[in-house]
């Protein structure tokens, strides 16, 4: 192979070469480089250009080997960043998006705790509840406070819209729910009595005719919404039933306890249908799987059969998750009480589940402050996400309108008085802390 090098470059090699032997007393070698480079009247030259050459090239070799590692891990996190920069994460309307930093809006006005936040489910429109003993109304698009609703004595534990948005629903440990006209000024319209403890959950059933409650007085109630009647009284957990909610079709309810378990239960006639214990901690949280999450969830447990078909052979409520003071969260046949699947990551209690519209992701709030993304099919944490400065105690699941966005030109009037235009619905994750913000 042909020289890279030049005659004067080479020239000057050499002689630097030996002017390094020469300077360091290596003779032998000294006289045999002179010999073999054609250099027999060398001598050392303080002033040459070449006098001390081999040291500063060898120096500055080294430091250009550290110019180039400095620049590859600065480029491997530039990389990283626009890997995962919005333009290349998935978008907020994207089926596989999941909730990243920094949250829109860090909503602040709460005296207490946020205990509950649910979304209006048509306008740009959140309602968070405190142990403050009030409910706030948002404006999720501008993060824009919009009114306090009062009427609580104590702290409010649960809220709920039903599923045209006119109504809100609302508990508390003042013992009574209530209804609340959001067409009418947020006007409370009327307040179930019947629960002798605090009133930990309540819920509108998919018709919106009837509320599902669930109190420290270890017992379920069904209410009649037209009239405000306790039409039915469910009993098996045998401490505070911390949550229930029903199925997509309200044929059932699944509930969670201080007494460690989890209840599936027939919503009719209120029988147990099946139990799911293996906790070893209180319960705090327990909701259905939808049915696109069911292929997942069966991969993940190693199913192959479908189970738990209503009458009109719709599979519902097959499968559920729960969460635990005792920082797992478990994956359950919602029909024979096995546990199919441990999930564990967490620091900390786990209030709060969500599945991921498109079935492949489990969302998970904990006191450890954090939220994270699990694979439903492998049962691996996907994401952590670092979401408040404290215990994070709910999180929900919302189709909201984007920003600045349209659709069909629909207003509606009744969260402060304000029209909140319907748009292209994006998705939306909005948490409550301890911390007494509100991110979405």
């Amino acid at each position: 192979m042909s020289s890279v090098l030049s005659d004067r470059q080479k020239d000057e090699l050499h002689k630097s070469m030996l002017d390094y032997l020469s300077s360091n007393g290596f003779v032998e070698t000294l006289a045999a480089l002179k010999h073999e480079a054609g250099q027999p009247d060398f001598q050392p030259d303080a002033k040459a250009k070449w006098s001390g050459l081999l040291e500063k090239k060898w120096t500055s070799v080294i430091r250009l080997q550290k110019k180039i590692m400095d620049l590859e891990a600065r480029n491997s996190q530039l990389q990283e960043e626009l890997s995962s920069a919005p333009s290349k994460r998935p978008s907020a309307s994207s089926p596989d998006w999941t909730p990243r930093a920094p949250a829109r809006h860090a909503l602040s006005g709460h005296r207490s705790p946020i205990t509950r936040v649910t979304f209006h489910p048509l306008f740009s429109v959140i309602v968070s509840a405190s142990e403050d003993s009030t409910l706030k109304v948002w404006d999720w698009e501008t993060g824009e406070f919009e009114r306090t609703v009062k009427g609580h004595t104590k702290a409010v534990a649960d809220v709920d819209f039903d599923s045209k948005g006119n109504f809100l629903v609302s508990c508390s440990s003042d013992l009574t729910i209530k209804l609340w006209d959001t067409n009418n000024e947020w006007k409370n319209v009327r307040t179930l009595h019947g629960h002798d403890h605090s009133i930990s959950s309540a819920r509108f059933l998919p018709n919106d005719d009837f509320i599902v409650s669930a109190s420290r007085d270890r017992t379920i109630r069904i209410w009649e919404v037209s009239s405000g009647f306790c039409t039915k009284t469910f009993s098996g957990h045998s401490d505070w039933v911390r949550s229930v909610v029903p199925s997509s079709d309200g044929l059932q309810l699944i509930s969670c306890s201080v007494d460690q378990t989890a209840r599936v239960w027939e919503a009719t006639r209120g029988e147990t249908k099946a139990e799911l214990r293996g906790h070893e901690h209180v319960v705090e949280v327990a909701v259905f799987a939808p049915t696109a999450a069911y292929p997942a969830i069966r991969e993940v447990a190693g199913i192959t059969a479908p189970s738990g078909r209503s009458a009109e052979g719709k599979v519902v409520g097959a499968f559920a998750a729960t969460g635990s003071r005792d920082k797992t969260i478990k994956l359950w046949d919602a029909v024979s009480g096995q546990c199919l699947k441990t999930l564990v990551g967490h620091d900390n209690w786990v209030r709060a589940l969500v599945f991921h519209p498109s079935g492949k992701f489990l969302l998970s709030a904990s006191d450890d402050k954090t939220i994270r993304t699990w694979d439903l099919a492998t049962g691996r944490c996907l994401k952590v996400l670092e979401a408040h400065e404290h215990f994070v105690t709910t999180m929900t699941w919302g189709r909201a309108p984007a920003p600045g966005g349209q659709a069909n030109g629909a207003t509606a009037n009744g969260a402060g008085g304000k029209a909140h235009e319907t748009a292209q619905l994006v998705n939306v994750v909005a948490t409550g802390s301890v911390d007494q913000t509100i991110k979405p």
